[in-house]
């Protein structure tokens, strides 16, 4: 797969935390399979084999970076321990509580249960459609990072996975985008209107590699929520 033609893609889960403990040290589920998400896909298993494979032969770890920013690091995975079961892709984490800031608030809502998300952030190796069920099936992912989110089920989490898309370089859905436009006080109407023109006209272009960009520059003058 080159990464060059792709977008790098989030998928939300409750966190399923099994430990945390006062060093920084925690365990869970990064992802699960089976379970429909709100864009109607699934992960299947054995979705994250091989790219688990490839990052430890090249001597890597994922990072556990905070709501999807790349710039907020708070800590790593142990790839020996990050492995697929029958429930989903479990593994031990690790937070740099003395280095990062953000990663003491993530161990401190981890413990009282009040930060219950986690979003992976990966690209699509391979995938299958199924007409009648309109489900998507992720087979191969390529596992780039685990993050820990806040509310990973409400609006404002999916409009930060917006938000990183852009950043990235890819180019939110149709829907996404209109939600973006929503938070920026535009009205329904007229956030169709734009979506449906501007995205749909950066698609046609078909430049994957700067579409982000351009998407980002049609909203410059926007005033977008903090979150």
């Amino acid at each position: 797969m080159n990464r060059k033609s792709a977008s790098i893609q989030y998928r939300a889960f409750e966190y399923d935390v099994k430990s945390v403990g006062e060093k920084g040290a925690f365990s869970g589920y990064a992802s699960v399979f089976g379970v429909v998400d709100s864009y109607n896909e699934i992960v299947a298993p054995g979705a994250f084999v091989e790219s688990l494979a490839q990052t430890r032969a090249k001597g890597r770890s994922l990072p556990v970076l905070w709501q999807h920013r790349v710039g907020e690091p708070i800590g790593d995975w142990k790839m020996e321990s990050l492995k697929e079961d029958a429930h989903g892709l479990f593994g031990d984490g690790q937070l740099w509580l003395d280095d990062a800031p953000y990663a003491r608030i993530a161990q401190r809502g981890m413990a009282s249960r009040s930060i219950t998300g986690l979003s992976i952030g990966y690209y699509v190796r391979q995938s299958s459609y199924d007409e009648k069920t309109k489900l998507r099936t992720l087979q191969q992912l390529d596992l780039v990072e685990i993050s820990v989110v806040t509310t990973p089920a409400n609006d404002d989490a999916r409009i930060e996975t917006v938000k990183s898309k852009l950043a990235h370089g890819g180019l939110p859905t149709l829907s996404e985008f209109e939600q973006l436009l929503r938070e920026a006080g535009f009205s329904k109407t007229q956030a169709a209107v734009i979506a449906n023109r501007g995205l749909k006209h950066l698609l046609n272009r078909g430049e994957p590699g700067g579409a982000g960009g351009d998407v980002a520059g049609l909203l410059g003058s926007i005033q977008f929520p903090k979150f």
